[in-house]
């Protein structure tokens, strides 16, 4: 069984208020020209399509048009798409019927019918080109661990996600009496993972230990962790395939995807396919330096280059007046776009003003949740509930339906 596994799109970013569009649809396109080029029997998606749970309708006419035309490359391929913590599953959930005309699959919850868990719902046969089964997808959305559904009544609180993932194990057997290949995507932080430029503040990181997953798997496709990686234990393969273009400044590993060959008691074969972004994120200089040598390298980018740039400046006391403003006009006539600046300070420094400057660049680049939600930990020391992100998400919905 062969399986393209990709995640992370988080299709809609707004990047320091820049539109992300045209990097997008440059990764969509490259995407199309892989799944020809593959032609795999699965494609999954393994979490946080878009940035913030509430899209625009351009964004979601982006990923609409563009996984029908992926689709059409490959149309025995079936597709496999999970909620991530940054989705609606909700909005994954809607149209759903209407996506399984595509041999496409939406996964935005786990399903419970007559109060009674469907654990078929998130167990999907992969068929080859003739419609013989070749394996199984066990598809899980993201699901915090507290909320996990009651597998009995008895079950302690603590105990109800490793109670799931037992009873999902046993269902999985049913099904899969000739033990054919099982991928397993998920959307979670495994402990002991490298979370190199992965930014915290969003909630979600709570981290479980591979071993806790008692599935029987031969893969596992995960999304949430944005620096690809494989994860390995006695028994168990897993890994972050990463983000197709990078989210942050900090994230300056390569971009990619990643296919899988998997054959039943063998390890798997996975091959990396990089991914190119037009608009490259470049700190300028690469170390920190004084603000006048910092503005000259700028100066010094190619006026047809194209980047989102960010500043590295060294200080000692305070920061330098109308750095931006300067910023800003340097890059005037040019085609790279300055986003913010990385101030290196000795760890003493902690003046009010700079306290303001870093809130603010902060918030640039974060949606009214990811606000609330930093603000939140920063005040309690603690994550806010999946209850409260639900209200506020409806809050912003409310807000939105509003305006339109």
């Amino acid at each position: 069984m062969k399986i393209l596994h990709t995640s992370d799109w988080h299709l809609g970013q707004e990047f320091y208020s820049y539109d992300r569009t045209e990097e997008h649809t440059s990764f969509l396109n490259q995407l199309k020209q892989i799944v020809a080029d593959e032609n795999p029997d699965v494609m999954v998606v393994s979490g946080d399509i878009y940035h913030n749970a509430t899209p625009s309708n351009t964004t979601m006419k982006l990923f609409t048009d563009h996984l029908i035309q992926i689709q059409d490359e490959c149309p025995s391929m079936k597709i496999i798409v999970a909620a991530g913590n940054h989705d609606s599953s909700a909005r994954l959930e809607m149209t759903r019927n209407l996506w399984k005309k595509f041999n496409i699959e939406m996964i935005g919850r786990i399903e419970k019918e007559d109060n009674e868990i469907n654990f078929d719902r998130h167990i999907i046969n992969v068929n080859d080109s003739e419609g013989n089964t070749i394996g199984f997808v066990v598809a899980m959305p993201h699901v915090f661990p507290q909320s996990f559904p009651l597998v009995s009544e008895d079950t302690p609180r603590e105990q109800r996600q490793q109670a799931f993932w037992q009873e999902l194990n046993n269902r999985l057997n049913q099904v899969n009496p000739d033990k054919l290949p099982v991928v397993m995507m998920a959307h979670m932080a495994i402990t002991g993972c490298k979370i190199d430029g992965h930014d915290e503040s969003r909630g979600g990181m709570d981290y479980i230990p591979i071993d806790s997953i008692t599935v029987d798997y031969d893969y596992m496709a995960l999304g949430h962790i944005h620096c690809p990686q494989d994860i390995k234990s006695e028994s168990k393969f897993a890994r972050y395939c990463g983000t197709p273009i990078p989210v942050s400044f900090d994230e300056i590993n390569d971009h990619s995807v990643s296919i899988v060959e998997l054959a039943s008691g063998a390890e798997p074969k996975v091959k990396t396919i990089k991914i190119d972004n037009p608009i490259p994120l470049r700190t300028i200089p690469k170390n920190a330096a004084s603000y006048k040598d910092a503005l000259n390298e700028l100066a010094a980018i190619g006026d047809d280059e194209q980047m989102y740039v960010r500043l590295n400046i060294k200080f000692d006391d305070s920061v330098p007046r109308l750095i931006r403003e300067q910023a800003i006009e340097t890059l005037k006539d040019k085609q790279a776009r300055f986003c913010t600046i990385k101030w290196e300070r000795p760890e003493t420094a902690t003046s009010n003003s700079q306290q303001v400057l870093f809130a603010t660049e902060e918030m640039l680049t974060k949606s009214p949740l990811e606000i609330a939600e930093l603000h939140y930990k920063r005040v309690n020391g603690i994550e806010m509930s999946q209850d409260m992100t639900d209200k506020f998400n409806e809050v912003i919905n409310i807000i939105n339906n509003h305006e339109s």
